[in-house]
């Protein structure tokens, strides 16, 4: 068992995988082994393996990080640009409201499964959560 671990382990350095060019393809919704196949099936639903390649998507596991991040992302760039809508043209209150909702849950819609797709993508460049290995551990 430990000589096959060993052996996994010089594969494993053997076949480096590029972190920014996976995050790019996952950013993408692409599969970031192949680049091509598709990491989604819907909107956020992630496929168990690739279409194209049969890469296993399956162990990842983004949960409520690209929420987080959308979230940070968004508010940081809402909050000054509404400061500087506010002062330089002084919209009146339902024009704002509407607008900034508006803006904020389209580029929150925009951006989420792009962070989503990227936070994948880091996991198996990095080789996290199980993306390091070929052959899973058959239960008992």
């Amino acid at each position: 068992m430990e000589n096959q671990q060993s052996d996994l382990a010089h594969a494993d350095q053997q076949n480096e995988r590029l972190t920014g060019r996976a995050m790019l393809s996952g950013a993408a919704g692409r599969c970031p082994s192949c680049d091509k196949g598709r990491i989604f099936s819907s909107y956020l639903k992630v496929n168990d393996h690739c279409p194209n390649c049969g890469e296993a998507l399956h162990h990842q596991r983004a949960d409520d990080g690209p929420a987080y991040l959308t979230i940070l992302i968004v508010s940081h760039l809402a909050a000054p640009l509404l400061l500087w809508v506010f002062v330089a043209y002084r919209p009146s209150t339902p024009t704002l409201l509407i607008g900034f909702c508006a803006g904020t849950v389209i580029a929150s819609l925009f951006l989420l499964p792009r962070i989503k797709g990227a936070m994948i993508a880091l996991q198996w460049a990095r080789r996290m959560h199980g993306f390091g290995f070929e052959a899973e551990p058959e239960s008992a």
